[in-house]
């Protein structure tokens, strides 16, 4: 009994759109389905998904899945994607070649009826044959598993026999051809190694590039150009996020002003029924509010023009993205793809705020009270409004004036633990996950990650500052030189070390005994240290924002060196090192 072949799909069913994957914008190869619904090509969307630190999303309708879905080849659909090429290249046969004499039909069986003809609609026979002429001529170096065109006989071999695979252009592309071409083998460079992340010929798959990752370089610029578009995305994300971070620092400023003109114009009125003693204590008030003002709009001007050069940036980056996605020029395309593949790191912005100046309302009480007893309130108007701007400008003043004490701080590399690593120039320095080949020194620490300055002060007044950034954990301080540097450390001031420490992104600590918790609105992305060695004074400030910390009182006998410690990696999320930062914008003190 004869089988009957597989019931073919008639071609004027189908449309080439059926078949076409819309990241490479080519027909199927080993086409895998999203949980979506949506079909592309195995080796396209693998690479779409490849480097993505965020969950994986559907190239078409962008629905995000939590979990990388599992890909599997639709054999179903491949094999009616083949199918639908061979009834195109044979529709392409009708209109040309004769087919072959028939034999006569056997006696013993019934004669069949003959086929058909394929009839295509206006347009699409022509448009099918040049397309489908095209792939097939391109799968010769990407399709192990398909036979290459053979060539005419009168033809010359081809110079290089390169493994067959789809969408690459022919191995036997000559110099002379449109596009840069190999400097090797002179063909013409239109494939991308992903192995090596270059564009390559044919001859460089047969050799130099023998069984790496070659995909055809339109197909892949197609692919980054879809990831294109989410870095554009992104982009665009955080250009509108510090636009609107810069109208929120314009209001707040706004209204600060507004508080402070309303606080000027109160105080000046009930000052104007006092006289004598009365017109002191004006000029500190209106001193006291003017400050703030001036300290508000200095610090909104510093925000948005900080803000204002990302915006820049990522204005620039953006326009490049545009340009790049344009570009149909794959060679100077992944020459630059690189430098803009990825969202750049940024500072984080959602915790700068522009706060109102802390003095705010406190001289409208008080000059109240006055009208009642006029001498007492005088005498104590200064110190209570003082008290209430704490950490405000007379703190950020004070700041000012112990940056003139700024001195030029350097990593001691022969008191580091053996798993730091220094830089260069010995101001940076960040824990590693594997000890060096350090000498034991004495001076070496061998148990806790730390390391101290180079620099060791028994007098004076002495400030620096330390660029701490996102890091979860570190600690900052001074220590003693005498002390103890093997094995476990007790740390605390009777053992010869002051420092502030972080754990854990938001838990400040002075490591006293026990330990003093410190309460900090803002977190700091650059620490400042204050010594006074004569005073036996160690305090820390937000450089930032010129707050002020935590201030330590003692009495100091040996010498004290800066201490640091960046504390361990934690898998990763405290990988940042510590930095010294420069002292050139500050008055040093020599």
């Amino acid at each position: 009994m004869l089988m009957q072949p597989a019931m073919a799909v008639p071609v004027e069913y189908m449309s080439e759109e059926q078949f076409t994957c819309s990241i490479c914008l080519d027909i199927f190869t080993n086409p895998v389905s999203t949980p979506c619904g949506h079909t592309f090509c195995h080796a396209c969307l693998t690479s779409y998904w490849e480097g993505r630190t965020k969950p994986c999303q559907c190239p078409l309708c962008k629905e995000s899945f939590r979990k990388r879905p599992d890909l599997h080849v639709n054999h179903v659909l491949k094999d009616i994607t083949e199918q639908f090429k061979r009834m195109a290249g044979a529709s392409g046969a009708v209109g040309g070649a004769t087919p072959p004499p028939r034999s006569p039909p056997s006696p013993e069986r019934k004669p069949r009826v003959a086929a058909r003809p394929v009839v295509l609609p206006g347009g699409l026979l022509t448009e099918m044959k040049s397309r489908f002429h095209r792939v097939s001529s391109s799968e010769n170096l990407l399709e192990t598993t398909e036979t290459p065109l053979s060539p005419p006989p009168s033809s010359p071999p081809p110079p290089y026999s390169a493994p067959q695979r789809r969408n690459c252009a022919s191995a036997t592309a000559v110099a002379g051809s449109a596009g840069p071409q190999c400097p090797v083998h002179g063909m013409i460079l239109d494939m991308y190694c992903r192995s090596e992340q270059v564009c390559v010929c044919a001859g460089c798959v047969q050799h130099e590039h023998h069984g790496h990752m070659v995909v055809p370089a339109s197909r892949e610029m197609n692919i980054k150009k879809s990831q294109l578009g989410i870095v554009e995305a992104e982009v665009q994300g955080l250009i509108a996020a510090r636009e609107k971070k810069i109208e929120e620092i314009q209001t707040s400023l706004a209204d600060i002003q507004a508080n402070a003109q309303q606080e000027v114009e109160v105080t000046l009125s009930m000052f104007r029924a006092l006289v004598g003693a009365v017109e002191q204590a004006q000029a500190e008030m209106v001193e006291m509010v003017e400050v703030g003002r001036v300290t508000a709009e200095l610090r909104s001007q510093a925000l948005i023009n900080e803000l204002q050069l990302e915006i820049d940036d990522l204005t620039k980056r953006s326009s490049n993205l545009t340009l790049l996605a344009r570009s149909n020029d794959h060679f100077n395309f992944f020459r630059t793809y690189p430098s803009l593949c990825s969202v750049p790191q940024m500072k984080t912005w959602e915790a700068v705020t522009l706060t109102p100046d802390a003095t705010a309302g406190v001289v409208m009480r008080n000059v109240t009270q006055m009208v009642e007893s006029l001498q007492e309130v005088l005498k104590g108007l200064s110190q209570t409004c003082l008290r209430s701007a704490m950490n405000s400008p007379g703190q950020q003043l004070q700041l000012l004036k112990v940056q003139e004490y700024a001195v030029d701080v350097t990593l001691d590399r022969d008191s580091a633990h053996p798993r730091l690593l220094i830089s260069g120039d010995s101001k940076q320095v960040h824990c590693t996950d594997r000890y060096h080949d350090v000498p034991n020194l004495p001076e070496r620490f061998d148990r806790v990650v730390c390391v101290l300055g180079h620099q060791g002060f028994r007098s004076g007044r002495h400030y620096w500052e330390v660029q701490v950034g996102e890091k979860t954990d570190w600690d900052l301080g001074v220590a003693s030189h005498s002390i103890n540097r093997k094995g476990k450390i007790s740390v605390c001031p009777a053992n010869g070390y002051w420092f502030l420490s972080l754990r854990d992104k938001h838990e400040y600590v002075f490591r006293t005994d026990p330990c003093t918790v410190i309460s900090v609105n803002l977190k700091p992305q650059k620490i400042g240290i204050y010594l006074d060695y004569d005073r036996g004074q160690v305090s820390f400030y937000n450089a930032d924002s010129n707050m002020h910390i935590f201030t330590y009182m003692d009495t100091f006998t040996d010498v004290l060196h800066p201490f640091f410690s960046p504390c361990t990696n934690k898998s990763g999320k405290n990988n940042a090192p510590l930095i010294i930062c420069p002292m050139s914008g500050l008055l040093k003190h020599t």
